[in-house]
């Protein structure tokens, strides 16, 4: 099958389209042809190789973390799934590949597509989609009357983050830049702050949950929105010891990654604010419930550009040049 590749770890290391063998299917695994993938920051940082301590993957790899497409075979211990079921998903972290023709994946990270959405739409949802509920609902337990503060709204992750807190009854605030604003208010957000204008630690105060995905100067100014017993959830900062833990790491590697985060984690401990690093998983089971509300019309996807499937390489370079509205999707079928 076709699929793009990376020999080694870079930053501008290329994609390479290549011939690679068709994945293997385990007992409890579903083979999909995959019609779309989308493309996410965590892309760039394992093609960078900053991820390789801790996600460490065998080279020459292939990229891609979520995807939708058609079954077309599954394992003897399959159960919910058979072929011709059009599905998507968000791949496990240690078998990731989804810029290729097919995949397989795990029975447990997948979900049956979305009706209303078309294959790139459903695509460009599950790694955000799962991240903003395992942020909002998961860790931070978001209730009706509460008050979230997300950074980038017009990100990936903050244009599905703004309308499921609004779902579950929040009162949201977002930066993002003027040519986004009103797109964030169509999307549910109370106060938009234009970043390149306003600070948000002058305007915003006494938030319940502060969710983070940018630099280590907005990290620290967070904690200054929020009310004692608030929450900071980080998508970007330094990882926390019950992730290090959480990760099966050893012993060594999880003193290291307590020391990266022990100075953010102490300012948090001052401000009585509780800090909390998350690194999203796959869940079909959650993909599900997402499914749910998409098909209801409370959340919708956001896609800034389609490129196609020999375009994979230009559509990475896209997503790091940071223009990006929503999400980019690659057409692979």
């Amino acid at each position: 099958m076709k699929a793009f590749v990376i020999e080694r770890y870079g930053k501008q290391e290329p994609l390479q389209l290549a011939e690679v063998p068709e994945p293997k299917l385990g007992e409890q695994d579903v083979l999909v042809q995959i019609y779309a993938a989308s493309i996410n920051p965590l892309d760039l940082k394992i093609r960078s190789g900053a991820l390789k301590r801790i996600l460490p993957l065998r080279l020459p790899l292939v990229l891609g973390n979520d995807l939708a497409g058609v079954v077309t075979r599954v394992g003897a211990k399959v159960q919910r799934f058979k072929p011709g079921d059009e599905v998507y998903a968000r791949t496990d972290t240690r078998r990731i590949g989804t810029f290729a023709e097919f995949i397989a994946v795990a029975e447990s990270n997948l979900a049956l597509k979305p009706l209303s959405l078309s294959m790139e739409e459903a695509a460009s949802i599950p790694l955000v989609g799962l991240t903003a509920w395992q942020a909002l609902v998961e860790k931070g337990n978001l209730r009706k009357g509460q008050k979230v503060f997300i950074h980038a709204g017009s990100g990936g992750v903050g244009t599905l983050a703004i309308q499921l807190a609004k779902q579950l009854g929040a009162s949201v605030a977002t930066t993002t830049s003027s040519a986004n604003v009103e797109l964030v208010k169509s999307l549910g957000a109370d106060i938009v702050i234009d970043y390149k204008k306003d600070d948000f630690a002058k305007t915003l105060r006494d938030y319940d949950l502060v969710l983070h995905s940018l630099g280590a100067e907005e990290l620290e100014k967070s904690l200054s929105v929020l009310r004692p017993g608030g929450q900071l959830i980080t998508l970007s900062g330094p990882p926390d010891p019950e992730f290090a833990r959480d990760a099966g790491m050893p012993k060594l590697l999880q003193l290291i990654v307590g020391l990266l985060s022990r100075r953010i984690r102490k300012k948090a401990r001052q401000r009585q604010v509780n800090y909390t690093f998350l690194f999203m998983r796959g869940s079909g089971e959650q993909l599900a419930r997402l499914g749910e509300l998409i098909d209801s019309g409370v959340i919708r996807p956001v896609i800034d550009k389609v490129f196609p499937f020999e375009a994979t390489d230009q559509a990475l370079a896209y997503v790091d040049s940071g223009r990006a509205k929503g999400k980019v999707v690659v057409k692979v079928r």
